[in-house]
């Protein structure tokens, strides 16, 4: 299979315009179509208090977001709920200054050993005038935040799926979810950072919360059937690392052979080249809590790189 063709240069996917209302309360602020930095957010409101569960990567794109959370509740967010550290998911915390910054040790530790680095990797991307404002207050394995009468358990699932760092927001009376990157709906899953095996157990602890309605962290609101597509991806990609170690082939020669099948339409499936290593990593002993080498991450993203043809279209 070749090369994939680097994608033609788009315009910015224009950010939403206000958030939608998911339950009583409880909205999400989704931003189509969900690729490479274009995560959601979410805005819980009750009696007169609001809170977010993450923001996003550019200046511009916070401002809306807090637009929109305004919009909803004319009080400012007291508290921000980061689920990872990923320049996407936090670098618009800065724009809430009048908010408390939560989220697991790890995720502010690795906050800010990361900086602002993400913003190198796309250079033509205007990110703004952005500050990392990390975690204030960090917890190691749950918390609950009372915002008005909603209470939302956050919870650690790892150690190591997405990230080693991966928090979800559960709402248990509302039974709303809201996933992190633990879960992408209609985009392709990315565990270079994490651990394929660590992300299929992070699953079974996802789908017994019992959730009626899943925020993912990229891609459309969903329900729990949202889970079955990431866990038959995160199967494949075994598989595939599985059958190219057998036929010695290298991560990104196993993907320029493999057939996609069903998650062939997934967004940014160039992330199948890093998938790839941390299965094969795994396959050879690599352990679902251990961090790959550095040089081999690198290794993965460059290859990345190469088979997409270019680097991945990024709209924020």
């Amino acid at each position: 299979m070749p090369s994939r063709t680097t994608p033609p240069a788009v315009a910015p996917a224009p950010p939403p315009t206000r958030a939608t209302e998911i339950a009583d309360g409880v909205h999400a602020f989704v931003q189509p179509p969900g690729g490479w930095c274009l995560n959601n957010a979410g805005v819980i409101v009750s009696d007169g208090h609001s809170a977010l569960v993450d923001t996003v990567a550019t200046e511009s794109r916070a401002r809306t977001l807090r637009e929109a959370a305004l919009h909803l509740n004319p009080t400012a967010p007291k508290a921000v709920v980061n689920s990872h550290f990923h320049g996407d998911h936090a670098f618009g915390n800065f724009l809430f200054p009048e908010a408390l910054v939560i989220g697991h040790e790890r995720t502010r530790s690795e906050m800010i050993a990361s900086g602002l680095h993400l913003t190198g990797l796309w250079p033509d991307v205007d990110w703004g005038a952005i500050a990392l404002v990390p975690p204030a207050v960090t917890y190691r394995d749950a918390l609950t935040l009372h915002v008005g009468s909603v209470r939302a358990e956050v919870v650690h699932v790892g150690p190591r799926a997405h990230t080693s760092n991966d928090s979800v927001v559960w709402l248990p009376e509302q039974r709303v979810l809201f996933t992190g990157d633990l879960v992408m709906a209609g985009v392709t899953p990315f565990c270079l950072m994490g651990s394929i095996a660590g992300s299929l157990t992070a699953l079974e602890r996802l789908r017994a919360f019992g959730a009626t309605t899943v925020v993912p962290g990229h891609g459309p609101v969903s329900g729990p059937e949202v889970f079955d597509t990431v866990e038959g991806y995160l199967r494949l990609v075994q598989d595939l690392a599985e059958q190219g170690r057998a036929a010695g082939l290298t991560p990104v020669e196993t993907a320029r052979e493999a057939d996609l099948g069903p998650y062939a339409d997934l967004l940014d499936p160039e992330r199948l080249v890093p998938n790839l290593h941390r299965a094969r990593a795994e396959l050879d002993g690599t352990g679902a809590t251990e961090a790959l080498p550095m040089p081999v991450m690198q290794t993965a993203l460059h290859e990345m790189i190469e088979y997409n043809g270019g680097l991945p279209c990024c709209l924020a």
